[in-house]
């Protein structure tokens, strides 16, 4: 039987500064707290760099859940305290699974630094149920051109397969617990029918574009986040002269207690505080190089003010 999921709520995402002092929206983790198993979503710009302007977050430990990061445009260098390091391109995803800790960065590569440029992206937190919390840290950075891409039968709807299934494609990339992450555009006139398993809890949230949720019964825009009703579909409707971009997101729910402060996110504050202890003396491990990583954003964020980047939103 196919019952409409429709929204519970409906919030608009406030900007803030986050890590070095990127520009962010956060429609989850914020006016809205969580949506389980699914702990804070940030929206990054979009903003436009000029040379030596960009900014990332410098060094900072995580435990206890997983970071999704989708870049949309701008290049990201990444490095950890277990050695790992990369550069994620437009269209690139990177699952990191923190288990029991790593130190890592996040910066602007370095040849987007020099050159500067167009700046979006998103930063999911995913939480990780007791038994997998200290679980071995794992990233998978995936290419952009290895995630799947469909398009509706009637072609005014194109499906970017993050995680999960979409008209009958299957994402690549593994998930520790069942996960949906789609980034759907819907031509302007176009509507679109996803299909949601009734288990999962999710939201619907707009990145760029107006439409509506639910059958035209809500009216959205860019910066505003849905959370989803029960039934097991959803559907998404385009402005009759504008585009509506969404990502959908929903998963099974973990239905656990959660402590959490800062970068950890675990089940007890004893945890927390072990946690604190552990990155205080050095067990998740340094990166080399922190102190010029530090130094490249306060000089960056110094040039923003000076050519007034630092005050467009």
């Amino acid at each position: 039987m196919v019952v409409a999921r429709g929204v519970t709520r409906v919030e608009k995402s406030r900007q803030m500064r986050e890590g070095g002092g990127f520009l962010v929206r956060r429609p989850v983790g914020d006016r809205i707290d969580q949506c389980d198993p699914f702990l804070m979503l940030d929206h990054l710009g979009p903003v436009v760099y000029g040379p030596g302007e960009a900014v990332g977050a410098p060094d900072h430990p995580h435990r206890g859940f997983e970071t999704v990061t989708y870049l949309i445009d701008g290049e990201m260098k990444h490095q950890d305290s277990a050695g790992n390091n990369g550069v994620l391109k437009e269209g690139w995803v990177q699952w990191m699974t923190a288990g029991s800790g790593v130190v890592h960065s996040e910066m602007p590569s370095d040849e987007f630094l020099k050159r500067g440029g167009r700046s979006e992206g998103f930063q999911l937190w995913v939480n990780l149920p007791a038994k997998e919390k200290m679980i071995k840290p794992r990233y998978q950075d995936t290419d952009a051109k290895k995630i799947p891409v469909v398009s509706s039968p009637d072609g005014k709807t194109k499906v970017k397969v993050i995680a999960g299934e979409s008209l009958g494609a299957k994402a690549v990339i593994d998930t520790r617990t069942p996960i949906m992450f789609l980034d759907i555009h819907v031509q302007a006139g176009g509507s679109f029918v996803q299909d949601i398993p009734e288990k999962y809890n999710g939201f619907a949230y707009v990145w760029r574009g107006a439409g509506s949720f639910t059958d035209e019964r809500v009216s959205v825009e860019m910066g505003m986040v849905g959370v989803l009703g029960k039934g097991n579909t959803f559907q998404i409707n385009a402005n009759p002269n504008e585009d509506i971009h969404v990502l959908l997101i929903a998963g099974v729910p973990i239905n656990e207690p959660i402590a959490r402060h800062g970068p950890f996110v675990m089940n007890k504050w004893e945890e927390i505080e072990q946690a604190f202890r552990d990155y205080q003396s050095g067990k998740l491990g340094s990166i080399e190089g922190s102190e010029e990583r530090y130094a490249q954003t306060q000089n960056a964020v110094s040039k923003q003010k000076q050519t007034g980047t630092w005050k467009k939103k």
